[in-house]
């Protein structure tokens, strides 16, 4: 039965298909967004929030707001913002969230570290999500593919509220799971992260990109320096999806990374969702990624251990050339990029 009201907090590709389907299974749902039209519409009886896409097509109506008009208190708050929009939504999400509650990250990065220090690190939950989504504009989210649905604690305890929480999320998807290491996958989907940053250099597909043998020394090089910086952080990464961590670790072959790769290109042949958010974010919506609170992280915490990222370094660097329109999406980008693997 559904249990306490739920505030998702960012009606986009991830929230808005996680609270539909709450919504459709008779959770109390609320949504907010800093999006007006997209608000209204899923508040709208006459419109709602529809998902479209091959795993399902629906569509419901909700209680939305945006930020400044909402009111009330909530005990589970999912955060879905993107990245560098963590902190402003998390000190506005503050005043409601009960003194007994949460903020779920439902997000891609390290945002954990950064939701904790705002609401405490006891009121905070992590999460990993690879399902594939994408935001289509006002009142729709098209759900392209299942994907990876992973909740857990931060210090690696099975709680209550974990058990809890894992019951919601079996009606967002069936496979849900609990686990005792959330920071192995949110490290592992880091190094996937990174691959699909990449690939929002060009034009190329991400099942196309990944298949090109041309680029497997990208692929190999990207994996294994977050892995390596992982490894440096005491994590153990998680796999999920094809993506296989201990091929890109230290005692990983080029021949187990290629398996990897290829169980990576059928996962992704499998999506209608053809290219990653961050390429939608550059071509399509033209507006900033996050590349600097996902990935330029892994920079900054591989130089605390003496590890140098060039590759991801020089990633973060074409990203930004990109957002400031002085560099073309063309796929001669990633040859550039692999480039530096061989130099």
């Amino acid at each position: 039965m559904p249990g306490d009201p739920i505030l998702v907090w960012g009606a986009g590709a991830i929230g808005g298909t996680v609270g539909a389907f709450l919504v459709r299974a008779g959770h109390d749902v609320t949504f907010v967004d800093i999006v007006e039209e997209h608000v209204r519409a899923i508040a709208d009886a006459g419109r709602g929030l529809a998902i479209t896409g091959p795993v399902a097509a629906f569509s419901v109506t909700a209680p939305a707001f945006l930020p400044g008009e909402l009111q009330g208190v909530w005990r589970k708050v999912f955060l879905c913002v993107k990245a560098h929009h963590t902190e402003e939504a998390t000190r506005a999400a503050l005043p409601h969230l009960a003194a007994d509650g949460y903020v779920l990250s439902l997000q891609n990065g390290l945002c954990e570290t950064v939701i904790a220090p705002i609401v405490g690190r006891e009121r905070t939950m992590g999460a990993f999500v690879n399902f594939g989504a994408d935001w289509m504009g006002p009142g729709e989210v098209m759900y392209g593919n299942r994907g990876a649905v992973v909740l857990g604690e931060l210090d690696g305890r099975v709680t209550g509220r974990l058990e809890s929480l894992h019951r919601v999320m079996l009606d967002v998807d069936d496979r849900a799971v609990m686990t005792d290491n959330i920071w192995g996958y949110l490290w592992g989907k880091l190094a996937y992260g990174a691959m699909l940053f990449a690939q929002a250099l060009g034009q190329d597909s991400i099942a196309g990109s990944l298949a090109n043998p041309a680029l497997f020394p990208l692929w190999l090089g990207l994996g294994r320096e977050v892995m390596a910086v992982a490894d440096a952080e005491g994590v153990r990464a998680e796999g999920f999806n094809g993506f296989d961590p201990d091929a890109f670790g230290r005692a990983g072959t080029e021949a187990a990374a290629r398996a990897s790769i290829e169980a990576m290109v059928a996962f992704n042949q499998t999506s209608t969702k053809t290219h990653s958010g961050v390429w939608r974010d550059l071509a399509v919506r033209r507006r900033r990624t996050e590349v600097d609170v996902q990935i330029a992280p892994i920079s900054a915490i591989g130089a605390r251990h003496g590890l140098a990222t060039p590759l991801i370094d020089r990633l973060v660097a074409m990203i930004h050339e990109i957002e400031q329109g002085r560099r073309p999406m063309t796929d001669a980008n990633l040859v550039e990029l692999a480039g530096l693997v061989a130099a």
